[in-house]
């Protein structure tokens, strides 16, 4: 129920002025988002590289209905790619970027909130196709992100459209929506890069797991189709449970051959720990002002992050 209660937190426009003005809120970004600007940006990478870690930065931001402002955002990540470049960090793919489709207009013309149009779509698509080609040229890669359900199956044809051009273009997948496991099946194939994570967006029953351990359970499925197949599976989670079955699952394959994935800002020591034992590790890395949302559904996923909040406020 709170989670429920977070997650609905995550669309409102009141709580979010709340929020977002309030100084205490500040520490909690700090936390789990690296900055506004490119050069935070990559500050962290940086750092997070000479720690023996990947990195994939997305800027924040989504559902974006202004053609300017979708333009904008893709300028900032051909900008920042150039740059990582020319600081050495993406060679081989080291520092790479995660872009969500709605960040460069497929929710433009939409025929209700958060969803996508044909037209949208051919925006978004242009952009995509500009930010990858950006990434090839540096040498590195571009992963789309999931978003809600109504955008599940225009972002599928995103990421598979730009696997045309680019096959190393990475696709999200959410376990606790139920069309998942069909749709891991569908993507577990040569020279596929698939991110598996639990899902941070409030969706209907009809659509979603409701209940964390069905979700689990959703997940265990997955994660197993992924690491039998030939594909690159990237597997995102903090949970022992799941890693230590990715563990299990990852000894009949090659350590690099699959990638655990991480939160910045949440169980670093684990991260480290991974990566010192020989595994990949990659930390997903939020930065930029558009903070609320991202910020809201990390508070949902673990109580310990939401008394870590709580505890800034009585602080003020």
């Amino acid at each position: 129920m709170l989670r429920r209660t977070l997650l609905a937190a995550a669309a409102s426009d009141r709580i979010r002025e709340f929020v977002t003005a309030t100084p205490a809120t500040r520490a909690v970004v700090d936390r789990f988002v690296a900055g506004e600007g490119i050069g935070d940006a990559v500050r962290v990478a940086r750092s997070l590289r000479e720690a023996g870690l990947n990195v994939t930065l997305d800027y924040l931001g989504e559902s974006v209905t202004d053609p300017l402002h979708a333009a904008a955002t893709a300028d900032q990540y051909t900008a920042l790619l150039g740059k990582l470049a020319a600081e050495g960090l993406t060679e081989g793919g080291a520092v790479e970027v995660s872009v969500k489709p709605t960040a460069v207009g497929l929710s433009l013309e939409a025929p209700e909130p958060g969803g996508s149009s044909a037209a949208g779509e051919r925006i978004a698509a242009g952009h995509l196709s500009r930010i990858a080609a950006m990434a090839a040229e540096c040498g590195t890669t571009v992963t789309l992100d999931a978003e809600d359900h109504k955008t599940a199956d225009a972002t599928l044809r995103l990421a598979a459209s730009l696997r045309e051009t680019y096959p190393w273009a990475g696709s999200v997948l959410q376990a606790a929506l139920r069309r998942t496991e069909t749709d891991v099946r569908a993507l577990s194939a040569a020279g596929s890069r698939v991110r598996l994570v639990k899902g941070a967006y409030a969706e209907p029953v009809s659509e979603a797991f409701t209940d964390r351990h069905d979700v689990d359970k959703s997940f265990a499925r997955c994660l197993r189709i992924l690491m039998a197949g030939p594909g690159y599976p990237m597997i995102a989670t903090h949970d022992p449970r799941l890693i230590a079955i990715t563990r299990s699952l990852g000894l009949s394959r090659s350590p690099d051959s699959f990638e655990y994935q991480m939160l910045y800002g949440i169980r670093a020591a684990q991260q480290r720990a991974l990566a010192a034992a020989g595994a990949k590790v990659r930390v997903y890395v939020p930065y930029g002002s558009d903070w609320y949302g991202y910020l809201v559904r990390r508070l949902a996923e673990r109580p310990a992050n939401l008394a870590f909040f709580l505890r800034a406020l009585r602080s003020l």
